[in-house]
């Protein structure tokens, strides 16, 4: 029996100072950040209530606020490459699909974003990049 499972994350308001905005712009009031990680069933299909038996995910939501905070980014894509580069760092992550948008878009209203998907095979890769 083929078992799959997810880590699922969404509406984190990131604290990040994003975009550059000249008169008469919209400026977004927040950032967000949804995020599914793909990571191995035995990780959720446990025999006991303990940490050391799960995925521990709060170092990694710890590491995108320390990254959403780090200074000024220009683009959405350059903060989701950081949280990319990030998740490639934990060996239980099989795949991940991240999305970052903003909101307002137009006059008060809509969410604008980019999104990113990461395979297995794509981890892979990402990981001997950053090491």
């Amino acid at each position: 029996m083929a078992m799959t499972s997810t880590v699922e994350l969404t509406g984190l308001r990131l604290p990040v100072d994003l975009g550059t905005y000249g008169p008469g712009d919209v400026v977004p009031d927040a950032h967000f950040l949804d995020m599914s990680l793909t990571i191995d069933a035995s990780l959720v299909l446990v025999d006991g209530d303990s940490m050391a038996k799960v995925f521990d995910y709060d170092p990694l939501i710890r590491e995108i606020e320390c990254l959403a905070s780090d200074g000024h980014y220009k683009t959405q894509e350059w903060l989701m490459s950081k949280i990319a580069m990030a998740c490639a760092k934990y060996a239980a992550i099989e795949a991940v699909e991240l999305k970052v948008y903003k909101t307002p878009v137009l006059d008060g209203t809509g969410t604008l974003g980019v999104q990113l998907s990461i395979d297995q095979n794509g981890l892979s890769r990402l990981r001997a990049i950053v090491g």
